[in-house]
């Protein structure tokens, strides 16, 4: 028999959690056949066979972080591995291998849900086969899980657990951070140790606005008109050798709320784009990002960074730079507020900013001069 393992899956990525398998042991598989899905920095990826081939066994379960390298699946030697299509290494196997994990079957036939959803499932407690499905031919989506969640009986507690303490509550059980979650602490971690923060508030005045007004392309034209006022909070700063480079091209990160965490897809080059082509940019990128098929190419590359939080709720914040951007600008809940217009009292909307930069990389001056620069393009009528 020989063994297949993780392969390099680019990005400098040294391991993956192993969300799904999509092959069970003593299915016959293709080259190129989608054998398992996996979760690296904040995208699922799908990992295909290497060889056409029977499955001996799979040496992994689903929740496993595995390191490149690490075996994975056990093909019988019965068909020679097919030339140019091994992803991984295929090597002898010299020890028997655990056990496979059950397939993941319902009552009605096989559980159809995307990895995602899977996981989402697991860190809940829901059972699938229990989940009423919602989506198209019996597909059980995001919503069906979280759903199915909020309708557990409050305060059931496991079979001869005794009425919940405090001493309980202290000692329950510890979550591991994984996936998307497990990403953002790293990410944030890092941000804290190494970048001196520093953050500017201001308000634009936005009651010109006409009905409908779109929100984030507002924003996302606004910074672009903030990055040509001031180019220096449009850069990396490479601390080792401790310089910057200006970027020639806004390729703006954009981020996204998710139940499991944050992610920040990137929409590029937003100076030279219509309104329209980014508007569609953007619902890509979101629905990519909500179903987990986001390419990991699409997370990386960002020259600066747009939180819109105020859809959800807040006025202010100071926010997390992460390097090598210089700069993130926050979007707060849109209000009605009186302001004095010359000499006159008038009732307007106004939306909160909060612009955080990396203090080694920009100064206070270009922070206070690119925030003007966006609130004058957001006070415009349209």
């Amino acid at each position: 028999m020989t063994t297949f393992r993780l392969p390099d899956l680019g990005e400098g990525l040294e391991e993956a959690e192993i969300v799904a398998w999509h092959v069970a042991p003593g299915d016959h598989v293709v080259a190129d056949q989608p054998l398992l899905s996996v979760e690296t920095d904040k995208a699922v990826v799908e990992v295909p066979a290497p060889r056409s081939g029977r499955i001996r066994a799979l040496l992994a379960e689903p929740g496993a972080i595995v390191k490149v390298g690490a075996p994975l699946v056990e093909f019988e030697d019965v068909e020679a591995p097919d030339a140019g299509s091994v992803v991984g290494t295929l090597a002898r196997a010299e020890e028997p291998s655990p056990a496979p994990p059950a397939a993941e079957l319902g009552a009605a036939g096989p559980i159809k849900a995307a990895p995602a959803v899977r996981r989402r499932a697991r860190e809940l407690g829901v059972d699938l086969e229990r989940v009423r499905p919602s989506g198209p031919d019996g597909t059980i989506t995001m919503e069906d899980v979280e759903a199915a969640a909020r309708g557990a009986v409050a305060g059931t507690s496991r079979p001869g657990a005794g009425p919940s303490t405090a001493a309980e509550s202290a000692s329950a059980e510890l979550l591991p951070l994984r996936g998307v979650r497990r990403a953002m602490a790293r990410t944030m971690a890092r941000a804290h140790a190494e970048v001196v923060p520093a953050t500017v508030v201001d308000e634009a005045d936005v009651g010109r606005w006409p009905e409908g007004t779109d929100v984030t392309l507002r924003l996302v034209r606004a910074i672009a008109a903030g990055c040509r006022a001031e180019p220096a909070l449009n850069a990396r700063f490479l601390s080792e050798a401790e310089g910057r480079v200006l970027e020639n091209r806004v390729d703006l990160g954009i981020a996204v709320d998710l139940p499991d965490g944050l992610i920040v897809p990137v929409l590029r080059d937003v100076t030279n784009r219509t309104a329209a082509d980014l508007r569609a940019g953007l619902d890509r990128l979101k629905r990519d990002v909500r179903a987990r098929t986001i390419p990991l190419a699409e997370l990386r590359g960002a020259t600066i960074t747009l939180s819109n939080f105020g859809m959800l709720g807040g006025r202010f914040a100071q926010l997390v730079v992460v390097p090598p951007q210089v700069a993130i600008l926050g979007a707060g809940r849109i209000r009605e507020d009186v302001r004095v217009v010359a000499g006159a009292i008038r009732i307007t909307r106004v939306l909160p900013l909060s612009l955080s930069f990396d203090h080694r990389a920009v100064t206070g001056g270009e922070a206070a001069r690119f925030l003007q620069a966006v609130i004058g393009d957001l006070e415009l009528p349209d």
